[in-house]
């Protein structure tokens, strides 16, 4: 196969925050890494109404365009930037990282120069889209056209198959974790002391970007559950989103002791400061409402951090309950206090099974090689 040239869009991409910027930003990398000439064309708020900032990042050129204030507006010239990145660049084909606005976009583009075209699903995209206020007809019109679609979870190729009501040959392929970032180590007790964690406390661990969506209100009330019982604490390694804060200025007001002990980190660019924070935490908590493959579920495997999660979209594929983390049902969620207090009384032995069990699962299905080879694949369907 001779080394494609490969149109990348993507709504958000490192250091942005959130999944969809880390997951992007590494497949981008990986596409580069197995041969792929790569641009990246990803929408920012920094910079002025349609400039257009480029960059090589890790192997990859990097596009930064600004948006205008209608979304609109903005898709309608980026039609514009990419005829134009294409005249500069002869693409062999386009990749949407997301449905909506990357892959609705990738796909578009690819019709109207006759490229083939990938779409991969990641996880809300699809739920977002299917439901009132979302736009059904440009999901499935996506779904159709593409050339050939990804999703990180099972679940969400299901998905596809309802909604198309025909197989789509979806591949799946699961988020990827840096083995060598994300290991077993030992807390850095001069970080928990940095930190005010006090010695006696359970480290109650959130990774990521902490919304509604990602289990908010469930957390905080399972953080004044096991307070009642324990001394602990709840530490956020990366940030609230901007619109919950007011979630969290209620619960101080209603419960300041219990709001004392919420320690955030404030967003970690480097993904060894991630790590290392994570090596503090007796207990990850992922009570995602719904979700597709969260990132911070399999690098707290890596880094061999007990997990409590909810059911909701592909984690179940990766934890098995009881074996390499514990399942609480969605719909059960208001007793993740309950439960958390069951997983950190667990007797050592038992834990330190554990933590082999999901390290070992990550090891062999998400790790950067398995991601690479399937990333190949999708290659290989895509240009013949």
């Amino acid at each position: 196969m001779t080394s494609p040239k490969i149109l990348f869009l993507t709504e958000r991409f490192a250091p942005d925050i959130g999944g969809v910027a880390k997951s992007s930003g590494r497949i981008a990398q990986a596409l580069a890494r197995i041969g792929a000439s790569v641009d990246v064309l990803a929408w920012t708020k920094s910079l002025p109404p349609g400039e257009l900032a480029s960059e090589s990042v890790s192997g990859v050129t990097v596009h930064r365009l600004g948006l205008f204030g209608g979304l609109d507006f903005s898709l309608q010239h980026s039609l514009n930037v990419l005829e134009w990145l294409h005249e500069q660049r002869s693409f062999d084909g386009v990749w949407g990282h997301y449905v909506f606005p990357a892959g609705f976009m990738a796909t578009m583009f690819a019709e109207m120069t006759g490229l083939p075209s990938t779409v991969s699903l990641r996880g809300n995209d699809i739920d977002r889209l299917m439901f009132p206020p979302g736009d059904f007809a440009r999901l499935q019109w996506t779904l159709q056209r593409a050339s050939v679609l990804t999703a990180v979870s099972a679940d969400l190729a299901k998905k596809v198959e309802v909604i198309l009501g025909r197989s789509a040959n979806t591949q799946v392929i699961g988020n990827a974790v840096d083995l060598e970032t994300f290991t077993l180590r030992s807390p850095d007790q001069n970080l928990r002391r940095q930190l005010g964690i006090a010695e006696d406390e359970a480290v109650l661990g959130f990774c990521g970007e902490l919304r509604q969506k990602k289990g908010l209100p469930h957390l905080l009330r399972a953080l004044r559950t096991v307070r009642a019982v324990r001394p602990a604490c709840l530490l956020v390694i990366g940030d609230v989103r901007m619109r919950e804060r007011a979630v969290l200025s209620e619960f101080a007001a209603e419960c300041p002791e219990d709001a004392a002990r919420l320690v955030i980190t404030g967003q970690l660019h480097e993904p060894s400061e991630v790590a290392r924070h994570l090596a503090l935490c007796d207990l990850l908590l992922l009570p995602s409402l719904w979700d597709g493959l969260p990132n911070a579920l399999l690098e707290g495997m890596a880094a061999g951090v007990p997990i409590l999660a909810s059911d909701a979209g592909g984690i179940p594929e990766v934890i098995e309950h009881g074996r390499t983390g514990f399942l609480v049902p969605r719909s059960q969620l208001h007793r993740l206090g309950e439960a958390t207090l069951e997983v950190l009384g667990l007797p050592s032995p038992q834990r330190a099974e554990m933590i082999v069990a999901a390290r070992r699962t990550v090891e062999t299905r998400y790790s950067n090689s398995v991601e690479e080879a399937m990333l190949s694949e999708v290659l290989r369907r895509w240009l013949g």
